[in-house]
């Protein structure tokens, strides 16, 4: 007497089928797993924006509390410094960061900086951070830094696109000591309900009014390149 038995392989159709299913869930997982590394990353540069600007804080408190007129908000010094070289040199000499520290605060991925030690520091390449001449005087909310990829109250570049996150989004860090990750459709105040809302959340350019942001950076802005 014979026994039937039931074939327990995949026939060639389910195979295909299970092969489809496979390809659109991953169509729909891998953006989302782009988008989830990239605001990993710009955290992580958040977090050295932060290290940047606590050795800046220390700096500039030192500076009030001994009259020191050398340990300042870069914007306030007598002569502030024109290169961005020149400010992280200033900071490794007084001795509120050193050289090794750079190398992790101003690189991220696409953005590539060199430091050499010495007197003074040199710089090379491209820094993920560009740094803002704030003052003493301006708001807490002013912007102390920002990612080298966004221009204050401008679209993101998208033609090349700009390091080191082009335009998956951006980082702000303001003087009072709060930053954050920004997407692009917040660079500018258009992706914002009003532009009052735009300067007190991504922050404010000192020499604007309340609602009336102007675009650009602040004059002087520190960058490499």
């Amino acid at each position: 007497m014979k026994i039937n038995k039931t074939s327990s392989a995949f026939t060639l159709i389910e195979l295909l089928v299970v092969i489809a299913i496979i390809a659109i869930l991953a169509a729909f997982a891998v953006p989302a797993l782009t988008k989830a590394l990239a605001k990993g990353q710009m955290t992580g540069t958040v977090n050295n924006a932060r290290q940047l600007y606590l050795a800046q804080f220390q700096m500039s408190n030192d500076g009030a509390s001994s009259g020191d007129p050398t340990l300042a908000w870069p914007g306030d010094l007598a002569a502030p410094p024109a290169t961005l070289a020149a400010y992280c040199d200033n900071l490794v000499t007084k001795g509120y960061l050193k050289a090794g520290d750079l190398s992790k605060l101003l690189n991220a991925p696409g953005a590539s900086c060199t430091i050499t030690p010495g007197t003074p520091i040199g710089l090379a390449g491209t820094s993920a951070l560009k740094v803002w001449l704030v003052k003493d005087a301006d708001a807490a909310n002013a912007i102390f830094a920002t990612t080298h990829n966004y221009i204050y109250d401008t679209a993101l570049a998208t033609t090349p696109p700009d390091v080191p996150y082009g335009t998956k989004g951006f980082i702000v860090f303001r003087k009072g000591g709060d930053g954050a990750v920004f997407t692009e459709g917040q660079a500018t105040d258009a992706g914002w309900p009003n532009k009052t809302a735009f300067q007190g959340t991504v922050g404010f350019k000192p020499g604007d009014t309340d609602g009336n942001p102007t675009t650009g950076d602040l004059a002087g802005t520190l960058k490499l390149p």
